[in-house]
């Protein structure tokens, strides 16, 4: 495989995995903590409501492991296309 064909196949990968995860933190974020806010409050955690915790912490929380598994990700398209350092 050349050069230009293997980072492209790399960069196109990349972007998929980009695409898909800021979709589950959007869907998380906006989803879950504005537009489903009110179903989510029926449901209690810890003493409050589902909806309140995933719009203050939630998205947060969520960010945070959406980054360990884009690292994880990485580091295996890395070696998968010979760019791991």
């Amino acid at each position: 495989m050349k050069h230009s064909e293997k980072s492209q196949k790399y960069w196109k990968k990349n972007l998929q995995y980009l695409a898909i995860l800021l979709s589950l933190w959007a869907l998380v974020s906006y989803g879950f903590g504005i537009l489903l806010k009110d179903t989510l409050d029926q449901i209690p955690l810890g003493g409050f409501k589902l909806g309140f915790w995933f719009a203050q912490q939630g998205s947060i929380y969520v960010f945070v492991i959406l980054i360990f598994v884009y690292v994880w990700l990485m580091n295996r398209l890395d070696k998968k296309y010979g760019y791991q350092e």
